[in-house]
């Protein structure tokens, strides 16, 4: 049993080596050696906005640096727990170490997935954008019960989530949503979200109790207004205020705080819409909304030049039968399937509370290397 451990924790360490060389991170602890380093020198605070990129640069490279230095760490004591079950003949100590080389290399195939995410932008944070499909009420309803597993998504990840925008529907659910999800490749593990979302279940809504099917479309940007130079013609922006509608207290229902930025300079088939509720102050809203626009800018101008990115905008009324990527059946049975990559699970309600994982991680091996 001992060489059978040994042998599988010298594999697991051959790979993680062969990972750390090709990913560079005795460059990336140089990185972050350097940037801490700078952080402490006087004056490093009379440039705030570079000081903030410097800042913004030192915590994604540690984010990317600590899973690794924890494997790492993990496999030091696996070895330390076979030498010692090897010297007392310690069966429990023996089977302590398996369970720790058993989590070594879950965490390893976790980390070599992350390894999957190349593209250019892949690290930023993702903006979400929901919107009602074909189905009427269930489809609100069911638009909804897909916010709400996103946002449980990003918690199980340890991702910051925040709404930025609800549009309520009339009976029940949401028409739309705007989510922006933050944490080190929240774009690149999220991307592969977008697309027509299909719900078969019986109807809450039909006094009936008859078989509904709905549908909702799910858009996922890159975050990127910080990161890259886009530019918004003022004179093709309309900016509209109004009240917001969800809660909020006094504040929200007796002032204009909300924001919507209407966008359509000449070359652009359709405007833009974006709108931001989330903050009190519509300063701040417009900020939110600028960023999620800018956004949407460029993944517009990226498609339009490089025909390269996946035609994630969509239109609400394509968000229908025919174009569905995800299938989650509710009844006569019960099944969530990837028509992309063809995973499939019964554990519906584990995906509805935000397990992802096998949907995302399959669809990034079947795309690796086409967003590079």
């Amino acid at each position: 049993m001992l060489d059978d451990l040994k042998a599988q924790r010298a594999k697991v360490a051959r790979r993680a080596g062969e990972m750390a060389g090709y990913l560079g991170l005795d460059a990336r602890r140089a990185q972050v050696a350097a940037l801490t380093t700078a952080t402490e020198q006087p004056g490093f605070w009379d440039d705030q906005a570079a000081a903030q990129d410097s800042l913004r640069t030192l915590s994604r490279a540690k984010a990317g640096l600590e899973p690794w230095d924890a494997l790492f760490g993990r496999l030091e004591d696996a070895g330390v727990l076979l030498e010692l079950a090897e010297e007392a003949e310690d069966e429990e100590t023996a089977a302590e170490a398996a369970g720790e080389l058993e989590l070594c290399e879950q965490e390893l195939g976790r980390l070599e997935i992350a390894a999957m995410l190349g593209g250019p932008y892949d690290e930023s944070d993702a903006i979400l954008q929901l919107a009602v499909g074909a189905g009427g009420t269930d489809a609100s309803d069911w638009t909804e019960m897909l916010l709400r597993m996103f946002l449980r998504y990003a918690e199980r990840h340890g991702f910051k989530a925040e709404i930025l925008e609800l549009a309520e529907a009339e009976e029940a659910g949401l028409r739309s949503a705007t989510l922006r999800v933050q944490g080190h490749n929240a774009y690149g593990l999220l991307r592969g979200e977008a697309g027509v979302h299909r719900l078969v279940r019986i109807s809450p809504f039909d006094s009936n109790a008859r078989r509904q099917t709905s549908f909702a479309g799910v858009v996922v940007l890159p975050d990127v207004a910080d990161e890259i130079d886009v530019e918004v013609d003022e004179q093709y922006l309309r900016v509209d205020t109004y009240r917001s509608s969800g809660a909020g207290g006094q504040h929200v229902n007796k002032t204009d705080s909300a924001v919507r930025l209407t966008y359509q300079p000449p070359g652009f088939d359709k405007p833009l819409v974006v709108s931001c509720q989330n903050e009190r102050s519509q300063h701040k809203n417009r900020a939110t909304a600028m960023s999620v626009l800018k956004a949407k800018i460029y993944e517009i101008l990226q498609r339009q030049q490089a025909e390269r990115l996946e035609d994630l905008r969509g239109r609400v009324e394509d968000f229908a039968w025919g174009n569905q990527t995800r299938n989650y059946v509710l009844h006569p049975y019960r099944m969530v399937k990837d028509l992309r990559t063809n995973v499939e699970t019964g554990d519906t309600d584990g995906v509805l509370d935000g397990d992802l994982d096998q949907f995302i991680e399959a669809y990034l091996r079947q795309t690796a290397g086409q967003h590079s």
